[in-house]
């Protein structure tokens, strides 16, 4: 093998030392989240949907393959006819005391069927992973620490932005073992939604709680 070809080689491997390391860097802390909390996992994302491209886009020509989704049971209208409905309806399905069982097919039929559930966590010093989630596997790692243990979420402030079809919710919460006992933990939701004719869909929910380092600032403990 010739010097040169030696030297790329070595290159080549201290690169891809250098991008593994800085994978595992920016991996959540499975030991980071708020205190009362269980701890995460991870979960891959899937595939973009199709749908049509804006006038002058150029077309795709990368063959995504088909994603395996089951359709949402059907919502109540009531449930999705406003922001403010689908919103109320998130929360509400999360709630309940002790031995409660939670109407998980409630909450489905309020996301849209390729929508994730994305949770920021710290993942060592200045760095911060994700940790993604589709919905039943947030049902699946949720459900006995909701309906054994008990659990609330109450928002106590929103900010709206919306746009043709689009909206964004940015949603301070409060989360509680009991409906009154004191909050153990808060955070801020960042809500996408889709309105589709009559109806709103969550098409993504991604969060982050608070923390010493990362206190919620006192604006966004008031709905403007």
């Amino acid at each position: 093998m010739s010097r040169t070809s030696i030297v790329f080689s070595c290159v080549l491997l201290l690169a891809i030392g250098a991008s593994v390391g800085a994978q595992s860097q920016n991996q959540p802390d499975p030991h980071a989240m708020p205190p009362g909390h269980p701890p995460m996992g991870t979960a891959p994302t899937g595939p973009a949907p199709e749908g049509e491209l804006p006038q002058g886009h150029p077309p795709t020509t990368i063959d995504l393959p088909k994603a395996d989704v089951a359709e949402p049971p059907p919502a109540d209208p009531a449930d999705v006819e406003s922001i403010d409905a689908i919103v109320g309806a998130y929360y509400d399905t999360l709630c309940g005391g002790k031995g409660v069982e939670r109407d998980w097919d409630r909450l489905r039929s309020l996301f849209q069927p390729l929508a994730s559930l994305v949770a920021a966590r710290p993942a060592g010093p200045n760095h911060t992973g994700i940790w993604v989630m589709k919905l039943e596997e947030y049902i699946a790692f949720n459900r006995t620490y909701f309906e054994r243990g008990g659990y609330f979420e109450r928002e106590v402030a929103r900010r709206v932005e919306v746009f043709g079809n689009i909206a964004q919710v940015w949603s301070t919460y409060e989360a509680r073992h009991t409906e009154n006992g004191p909050p153990y933990s808060r955070g801020i939701y960042s809500f996408q939604l889709l309105r589709d004719g009559p109806r709103w869909w969550i098409v993504n929910v991604f969060w982050d709680y608070e923390r010493p380092d990362a206190p919620i600032p006192d604006e966004y403990l008031l709905t403007p």
